[in-house]
């Protein structure tokens, strides 16, 4: 007897995937931030930047998990989980690159980010430098850890939205179709389908045919 599958599995699997792909972009947008206007980095402090960043990211998981299964309620708080690690990992990323690539540059040769900075020495140079954000005081590291709460509360209203809007949908199309189909015949039981065929009755005034000579 073979069983319906659930769909949860290919939902984690994508968010999975869709994290890593998301994590890959923060962290080049984090290497690469220098090359970008200096009026565009300043505005805010850079906060603005920072939270269309987590928007982008939690909408790239909550699309991806959304479309493999849209219906399920479980994947909605790792959907979550999964745009908060993505937040995470992306600004570790591109944080131990940068840093890497600084510490092992000369002061005279150091420029803006360029691909040939993304190396495993760099990474693995600026790696243990990188996550010193996250082990601050909170009034220190309170805007790191603010984008990764906007990442995951993002993905979490999208994909809550997506659920809800789709299982509505089928609600109201199962009851359409409920009303529209005609309703069954009531029958009493043991009540044949069809009426027995009645048989002609004898009138007793009736005169009978009386047989010719």
């Amino acid at each position: 007897m073979s069983h319906k599958r659930s769909g949860l599995l290919p939902g984690l699997i994508v968010g999975v995937l869709s994290a890593l792909v998301s994590a890959a972009l923060l962290g080049a947008a984090v290497l690469f931030q220098t090359r970008l206007p200096a009026a565009v980095i300043a505005f805010g402090n850079g906060h603005p930047l920072s939270l269309a960043s987590s928007l982008v990211v939690a909408l790239i998981v909550a699309l991806a998990m959304g479309a493999v299964r849209p219906r399920s309620i479980l994947l909605i708080p790792v959907a979550a989980l999964y745009a908060g690690g993505a937040m995470a990992a992306g600004q570790i990323a591109g944080s131990s690159i940068m840093i890497g690539a600084t510490l092992r540059t000369p002061p005279a040769e150091r420029g803006p980010a360029d691909l040939s900075d993304i190396t495993l020495d760099n990474f693995s140079a600026g790696l243990p430098h990188a996550p010193a954000l996250y082990r601050d005081p909170l009034s220190v590291s309170w805007a790191a850890w603010l984008y990764i709460a906007v990442a995951a509360l993002a993905a979490l209203l999208l994909l809550t939205l997506r659920v809800v809007r789709v299982r509505r949908a089928q609600r109201a199309l199962a009851e359409a179709e409920t009303d529209s189909s005609p309703e069954p015949e009531y029958r009493a039981p043991f009540e044949p389908a069809q009426a027995p065929t009645p048989k002609p009755t004898t009138d007793l005034f009736t005169p009978r045919n009386q047989p010719k000579d």
